[in-house]
């Protein structure tokens, strides 16, 4: 017989308390992953805002994505550089200290990024996140440390150098966000930053030397003369090379986000002139070339104003009014004798010399920022003279640099290059002008500057020639007659030319030390004449007083009146 116990209630009861402690550790740990759930999203969150929603208040134009190859000059000195940095910056809402009292303290660590003010703001905004400084020293960063604020905090990152500051600024150019925007930093971006060449520096053709000296001079100019901008380019006649390209106002590519829409337009390369007198050397060359002056001895009517239609073509005050000679022409810069020339020459052969030189064409180098000459678009009689005199056709002054390099050395054109050219290489090119030509365009273009407009570019032992034009501005509708521009353009040494010089200054003044003159002969050529007294020996070119172009079979056809030498107030 079975016989049935009774469970005690108290061991009924301790089951159930263990059933139910058991429930509530099991709640207990599901409240526990929940929380660490939501923690772990609020992290992710906090990354996602800091790292992409994020901006600062810095002029990124700088930063870079990925590593960037190096540019140096022709000789091997650094002119842009990928460089690692420390960036400073700051979460607002993590400041723990009196935000007036470091603001101070930041502001006297780098007064040259802003005062208490700016600092206050950037410490005090809204948003997550402010950059302080994004180029910043070991050092710098070691000193901002010691203030001890856990908000602000410090990041490496790669920047883009540019250690000659604003030394050929228009050449290099900048970048934006790893991108180049103009220069070589934009002509050759692709291969700045493509890994497989990175590691070997892009060689550039300009020399450092010869760009502080030219930047130098046009500087000094520019502020003497009071003018808006001024050009000025150094290339060899052999192969193109650009030694220096100068365009002011400048910028500091390091600092292009204080820069203005002046200061970033390279003049040499994008903005177009009318040049003025700078042509007459193509125009003589032309005719020389094409058979219509045969001879130095012939001359042209000068002895008054040449009436065409409606228009009066005249020379300078004080020019001699008589018959000129083709060295006469370019020594006395004489427009009606030009125009007579050119009128012998043509307009369907005045159009091909231009075009042979380019002028037809944005001039031909690696920069994307060029401007696209002004050429007639009709040719009247009036218009093939008057472009003869560079009146009517605009173009860069790179384009007169090349026509210049062409004419001087042996007549072959070629296009310009911002690429340091290998010794030896043969740079190919077409021929304009025969080698009889361009050797008495040499002998001409040193009479210039031994008795006529261009004596103030002279530097001693180097034989420099050129031709100086001087050109109302053109603006919208007409011409501005209270500005002009003013050009000198040169070659030196001219008994074996290496180098055309090029300097243009926009909208020059008077001054006393002129006498209230402002035209090339007083204000561009002693830039010229100054830049290569400084650069000429640097370039390999030996100064040498006892050499110089054999001028003996001209001479003799010149007028031998000393007492109506051309002035320095001339073209």
């Amino acid at each position: 017989m079975t016989t049935l116990v009774a469970r005690p209630i108290r061991q009924t009861r301790n089951i159930d308390q263990r059933h139910a402690l058991v429930a509530t550790q099991h709640m207990r740990l599901m409240v526990l992953m929940l929380l660490f759930a939501v923690g772990v999203l609020a992290v992710i969150a906090r990354l996602f805002l800091l790292g992409v929603l994020s901006s600062g208040g810095e002029d990124v134009a700088n930063t870079l994505t990925a590593p960037r190859g190096d540019i140096v000059d022709r000789n091997g000195q650094p002119l842009a550089r990928t460089i690692d940095a420390w960036t400073i910056a700051v979460h607002p809402r993590k400041l723990i200290g009196n935000p007036t009292e470091i603001a101070q303290r930041l502001a006297d660590l780098m007064p040259d990024r802003g005062n208490q003010a700016w600092f206050y703001a950037q410490l005090t905004k809204r948003s997550s996140f402010a950059y302080l400084n994004r180029r910043a020293s070991p050092a710098l960063v070691e000193a901002v440390n010691a203030i001890g604020e856990p908000g602000i905090v410090f990041e490496r990152e790669t920047q883009r150098l540019y250690p000659q500051s604003s030394l050929a600024a228009h050449v290099l150019g900048f970048i934006s966000n790893g991108t180049g925007m103009s220069g070589i930093e934009r002509a050759l971006n692709e291969r700045l930053t493509n890994p497989a060449t990175e590691a070997k520096p892009v060689q550039l053709s300009i020399d450092s030397r010869a760009q502080a000296a030219m930047e130098s001079e046009l500087g000094r100019a520019m502020t003497t003369f009071s003018a808006r901008g001024g050009g000025g380019i150094v290339l060899d006649v052999a192969t193109g090379e650009v030694i220096a390209m100068v365009s002011l106002p400048t910028f500091n590519p390091n600092r292009v986000g204080r820069a203005g829409t002046d200061e970033l337009r390279n003049i040499t390369t994008q903005s177009v002139f009318e040049l003025g007198s700078t042509f007459k050397p193509i125009t003589m060359a032309t005719a020389i070339e094409n058979g219509v002056v045969t001879s130095m001895e012939r001359r042209f009517d000068a002895t008054h104003p040449l009436q065409v239609g409606r228009f009066t073509i005249h020379d300078e005050r004080g020019d001699p009014k008589r018959w000129l000679n083709m060295a006469e022409t370019l020594i006395y810069s004489s427009n009606v004798a030009t125009a007579r020339v050119a009128d012998e020459v043509g307009p369907a052969r005045m159009q091909a010399m231009f075009k042979k030189l380019g002028f037809d064409t944005p001039p031909d180098i690696e920069l994307r920022e060029k401007g696209r000459p002004l050429l007639p678009s009709y040719w009247a009689r009036t218009t093939t003279m008057t472009t003869a005199y560079g009146h009517g056709i605009a173009v860069t002054p790179l384009h007169l640099a090349s026509a210049y390099a062409a004419l001087v050395n042996g007549g072959t054109w070629r296009p310009a290059t911002l690429l340091r050219v290998a010794p030896g290489h043969q740079v190919a090119g077409r021929r304009v002008i025969s080698e009889a030509t361009s050797a008495r365009m040499r002998q001409m273009l040193r009479l210039v500057v031994m008795r006529g407009t261009g004596r103030k570019g002279d530097a001693p032992g180097y034989r420099v020639g050129g031709k100086t034009g001087t050109a109302e501005a053109a603006v919208a509708g007409g011409y501005d007659r209270s500005r002009n521009v003013a050009t000198f353009a040169a070659a030196f040494p001219m008994d074996a030319p290496r180098y055309v010089v090029v300097a243009m200054l926009d909208s020059p003044l008077g001054t006393k030390e002129t006498y209230g003159w402002k035209t090339a002969a007083w204000n561009a050529a002693p830039v010229v004449g100054r830049t290569i007294a400084r650069i000429g020996a640097m370039l390999g070119v030996t100064p040498d007083d006892h050499r110089d172009v054999d001028v003996s079979d001209i001479l003799p056809t010149l007028w031998q009146d000393p007492s109506r030498a051309p002035t320095s107030g001339g073209q």
